[in-house]
């Protein structure tokens, strides 16, 4: 009979039926765990993205100061007092005493001039003196013999007069020759160049036998005489700090030579006007240098202490957004909302500003706001609490 292979031929295709199914389900799985996982990943993505499109921000705190802030400028050093030396005679330079670096005393002799012509000058007008003397000596003489012969009416009045007139006349020769010898006496005294005051050296630019001509400021300086026991210090201070300055207050200041060494010198005049073309007012300070670590001429840098500005609020100048809307700060609220805050600034510290209006302590300002930002954008902050950098 083959009731045997029947059965086993059912049995077979059930197993095979049990099979297909048992795929199908596990192809069907292995399809809704993809779809899973690949929706999975995309809400994911789009959640990543959405974060991202949140700008992420530093904020910083307004800061009150303590202290002001500094005025740093440029200056120069200039000699307390300076005099180009110039001859006034001419001649020829017989020796001079001293050469640049020197340090002298007011009357001290620096150089000596041979003076041929100047002598024979004051020779012949000291000639012409005694001749002048001799020629009044005579119409004295001779004025008094006539005053004696009127009285014997002998003589007019008139001739006794005009002998009278004529020593008069002679006298006054007699004045103007010795003046004249005077004048060159005094002018030959300038043939001793001596330093007017107490000081030092600065230039010699004359040499042993070299021809002087007399001149004056326009001409050539034979020497430069420079007091440098005290200074002076010369500083353009902007209008905007010019009232701040006064005088009696003190700078402290440093030189490129000794780099780390500070020095302090002290207001002693302003020019009380404003220059049209830079907008800057002359300041004077004054700086002992009796240890000659200062020279003239040399350039510095001036640090004015500024007092504290009533209200005055420090942020970071990278905080500052200047655009068509004008000067204004991003600030973010306790949602973490941008609003933007018009402000003016007082003071300018360089790597920061000093804040006069528009801004409160309570603010939370965007550091380096990035662009594109609008009022009412929600941001993240990475940092928070940062105070606002000081400005030495």
């Amino acid at each position: 009979m083959s009731y045997e292979p029947t059965q086993r031929n059912t049995l077979a295709q059930r197993q095979l039926s049990l099979a297909v199914m048992i795929g199908g389900l596990l192809a069907i799985l292995i399809v809704a765990g993809g779809i899973a996982i690949r929706v999975k990943s995309e809400h994911q993505l789009k959640d990543w993205t959405e974060a991202q499109a949140i700008p992420t921000v530093n904020v910083v705190a307004p800061m009150r100061d303590v202290k002001g802030g500094s005025l740093d400028l440029p200056g120069r050093l200039e000699a307390f007092a300076s005099a180009p030396i110039h001859a006034r005679v001419s001649g020829y330079l017989k020796s001079w005493r001293v050469d640049i670096g020197s340090q002298v005393k007011a009357g001290d002799t620096l150089a000596e001039i041979e003076t041929p012509e100047l002598d024979q000058q004051l020779n012949q007008a000291k000639a012409d003196l005694v001749s002048a003397q001799a020629d009044a000596a005579l119409a004295k003489t001779t004025a008094k013999r006539w005053q004696d012969l009127l009285d014997t009416d002998s003589v007019s009045r008139q001739e006794v007069d005009e002998r009278t007139q004529g020593y008069a006349t002679r006298q006054a020769r007699v004045v103007a020759a010795q003046a004249n010898v005077d004048r060159l006496v005094a002018t030959k005294n300038f043939a001793r160049i001596v330093a007017p005051f107490d000081g030092v050296i600065t230039s010699r630019d004359t040499d042993v036998g070299a021809l002087i001509n007399a001149g004056s400021g326009s001409g050539p300086q034979l020497f430069s005489v420079s007091s440098v026991d005290k200074l002076r210090v010369y500083v353009h201070v902007p209008q905007e700090y010019a009232p701040v300055i006064k005088t009696g207050g003190t700078a402290e200041f440093t030189v490129p030579e000794y780099p780390g060494k500070t020095f302090t010198a002290k207001v002693a005049a302003l020019a009380d006007s404003i220059d049209a073309a830079s907008g800057t007012t002359l300041v004077q300070l004054l700086v002992d240098n009796s240890d000659h670590l200062l020279r003239p001429g040399a350039f510095v840098n001036l640090h004015f202490a500024l007092p504290v500005r009533d209200g005055a609020l420090r942020v970071p100048a990278s905080a500052l957004i200047f655009d068509r809307q004008g000067l204004r700060l991003a600030t973010i609220d306790s949602r973490d909302t941008v609003h933007f805050k018009s402000v003016e600034i007082v003071q300018d510290l360089g790597n920061a500003v000093e804040i006069g209006s528009g801004l409160t302590v309570s603010d939370r300002v965007i550091d380096t706001p990035p662009d594109g930002l609008i009022d009412g954008d929600r941001v993240q902050v990475a940092g928070t609490g940062t105070k606002a950098e000081k400005h030495d």
